[in-house]
């Protein structure tokens, strides 16, 4: 999926990719490869909540050829379901922003040890001990308790495990720590960052809940925010259309990204892609 005039791989970015620094299934020196093998001439490294992976994609990235921008997928939340806020050329060390994150890393680890116990309420046997393992030092994510459950036999695989205990309100789900998701537009632009709003269209997609209601989205670009991830995997052809046109009435750039993640949520690094124009667009909104 990518925009029509894209162009060739030259002009062309990943904006959506993540590593084993979150909940990815590949390091960040990998997903770099991947993106030169696909021709693209950069990605953004959107790891959640951390920026742990940003220095070996660097490295990777000059290696190789391939413009390496420093993102971040950060967690937000309204009305108890989870919004994604996208942000580039990010000072993840900026000390607001760096405490959030630190903040929402010790959210994750007690939320992960709670999910937990409640998949063994529930008769399925896994432990904090093997999440952790699996997690192999990245933030313990519900990506990382899927895989300890499917491990036992519980499921079949993580989708499944998603769709039946941990999706927002699912049996095993337990509520997380997060700002709402203007206050995350402000956190980031005050570390530097070009915000982006990730694919929309999924917000409480799982319990047939609306897309991110419009009030929000316009608090958002008022709170600085410079995007919207129109084109995503997981968007039909409806969900591009209507976002696409939200963000030109709004004056918002539009993007792309693959959200690759490897595993079995595989979907390859350049699936979606934004094209230089784009990428540019968002580098003019840069302070």
């Amino acid at each position: 999926m990518q925009s029509p005039d894209a162009g060739d791989g030259s002009d062309r970015y990943d904006l959506h990719t993540h590593s084993v620094r979150s909940d990815g299934h590949h390091t960040p020196a990998e997903v770099v490869a991947m993106a030169h093998e696909a021709g693209l001439a950069g990605l953004a490294l959107t790891d959640h909540d951390t920026g742990a992976g940003i220095a070996e994609a660097r490295a990777a990235g000059d290696a190789l050829g391939v413009e390496v921008i420093p993102g971040i997928e950060f967690s937000a939340e309204l009305d108890g379901r989870s919004v994604h806020v996208l942000a580039y050329w990010v000072d993840h060390d900026e000390p607001v922003l760096a405490a959030e994150l630190a903040r929402l890393r010790d959210a994750r680890a007690d939320r992960a040890r709670r999910m937990v116990e409640r998949f063994n309420d529930l008769d399925i046997p896994i432990t904090y001990e093997r999440v952790v393992r699996i997690a192999a030092g990245a933030p313990v994510a519900r990506p990382h308790i899927a895989q300890a459950v499917v491990e036992v036999g519980a499921c079949a695989d993580e989708r499944e495990v998603f769709d039946r205990y941990l999706a927002d309100g699912g049996p095993a789900d337990v509520p997380k720590h997060a700002v709402h998701p203007v206050r995350a537009v402000e956190l980031l632009r005050g570390a530097g960052g070009v915000v982006v709003l990730a694919h929309p269209a999924l917000f409480g997609a799982r319990d047939g809940a609306q897309e991110v209601p419009r009030e929000v989205v316009e608090a958002m670009v008022d709170a600085g925010m410079a995007g919207v991830e129109a084109r995503h995997p997981a968007h039909d052809a409806g969900a591009t259309e209507r976002w696409t046109a939200i963000a030109d009435r709004l004056g918002l750039v539009v993007t792309a990204g693959s959200d690759h993640h490897g595993g079995e949520r595989e979907v390859p690094v350049g699936a979606a892609v934004t094209d230089r124009e784009g990428v540019d667009r968002l580098r003019s909104r840069r302070e």
